[in-house]
């Protein structure tokens, strides 16, 4: 019988709770699961965000929530699974950041603490108890922490800088009042 270290137990219970936090999230949006408004209605919400085509988005950024949080669960495919869901979180930290940090204020605090705990857990492994362990790590080899995050880095900066300037070109349509009531 082998024996795990308290760094395999630990990997494993961040693994175990922030995948299956993200899957959950995830779920929220494809299926309308656990109060979930599904598809349509998390469409129209990124929609309403600025990020087009709402429903695409919706999709997009429920699959890496629900995959990445399913695969960061049983520690397979560990790189491209934390990398995915880091950056489903920092889109959804765009859409919370004019509110500032605390959760309690509308903020990306949450969306922060499972990027970046996805973030860690890609960097680090999924420890021996894990499925990529199980397969010796054809998964989760070496070079692919820094072809993850390479590709997840340029396709998030592409989808919040096509978020940002369609929130802008919406702004200047816009007049503020000249003088308060």
């Amino acid at each position: 019988m082998t024996c795990y270290d308290r760094r395999d137990v630990g990997l494993l219970l961040l693994r175990l709770g922030t995948g299956g936090v993200l899957a959950a999230h995830g779920a929220q949006k494809l299926l309308g699961w656990f109060g979930g408004a599904g598809l349509e209605g998390t469409g129209q919400f990124m929609e309403s965000v600025g990020y087009r085509p709402g429903k695409a988005s919706a999709t997009a950024a429920g699959l890496a929530e629900a995959g990445g949080g399913l695969l960061l669960a049983l520690g397979l495919a560990t790189p491209a699974a934390g990398a995915a869901a880091a950056g489903a979180m920092t889109g959804a930290a765009a859409v919370h950041a004019p509110s500032g940090f605390f959760a309690q204020g509308g903020g990306y605090e949450y969306a922060a603490s499972l990027g970046l705990t996805a973030a860690g857990l890609a960097i680090s492994g999924p420890g021996r108890l894990s499925v990529d362990h199980a397969l010796g790590h054809a998964v989760d080899r070496g070079w692919m922490v820094p072809a993850s995050f390479a590709v997840t880095a340029a396709g998030t900066a592409l989808v919040i800088g096509a978020r940002v300037r369609h929130l802008r070109r919406q702004k200047e349509g816009q007049q503020e009042a000249l003088f308060e009531k």
